[in-house]
């Protein structure tokens, strides 16, 4: 018996394209990716003031396509959910990471201002709700109501990890010398047309 040539392990999905086991390994790698720097990196990733490192994961939406942007989605609510803050988190957190990682797609032919866009629902989303859970920072010389500051801590830990970091890993992996062995190996790699 023949294995099962490529076109016979892809399904349909909406708009004509195919879903094939590559795009959904490569979803299941970068979710896993996400979820296990979380968790490793959990004294950073949660709180008032935080870094997500693997937030930096969000701009390879520019690179990778949807897969990626399901893949941190994904890997952001297995995160969440294992350091269970609340019912908030477990859903806001992943909306927040699908918005910003979809951001960064649409605006791929800009990295860099994709990379700064996207970083803001998180700031934004996750700020405006975890001043439930955490007294915000206090930022010297400001009176800011706690959901603000909340947003601001929250908005700038994300463009570090997003437009900084992830940025510079964006352009690592884009460098042609790493990028075409991927590719020969059959990677799908997203365009900038």
């Amino acid at each position: 018996m023949e294995p099962p040539t490529r076109s016979a392990i892809q399904t349909p999905v909406q708009g004509g394209e195919k879903l094939d086991v590559k795009d959904v390994s490569l979803t299941a790698t970068f979710a896993s990716l996400y979820a296990i720097l979380v968790v490793v990196l959990a004294p950073i990733s949660f709180g008032p003031v935080q870094l997500r490192v693997a937030d930096c994961l969000i701009p390879l939406a520019a690179l990778f396509g949807w897969p990626l942007v399901a893949g941190v989605t994904i890997g952001c609510f297995l995160g969440n959910a294992y350091y269970w803050i609340g019912v908030y988190d477990v859903v806001l957190g992943p909306i927040a990471n699908l918005t910003a990682a979809s951001v960064t797609l649409l605006l791929r032919k800009r990295r860099l201002l994709g990379c700064v866009v996207g970083a803001l629902p998180i700031g934004f989303i996750v700020g405006g709700y975890l001043w439930l859970f955490f007294p915000p920072p206090d930022f010297p010389g400001l009176s800011l109501p706690p959901w603000i500051a909340m947003i601001v801590s929250i908005t700038v830990s994300s463009l570090i990890a997003v437009a900084v970091i992830g940025y510079s890993l964006l352009n690592v992996l884009s460098r042609p010398n790493i990028i075409e062995p991927l590719k020969a190996r059959g990677l799908r790699v997203v365009t900038e047309n």
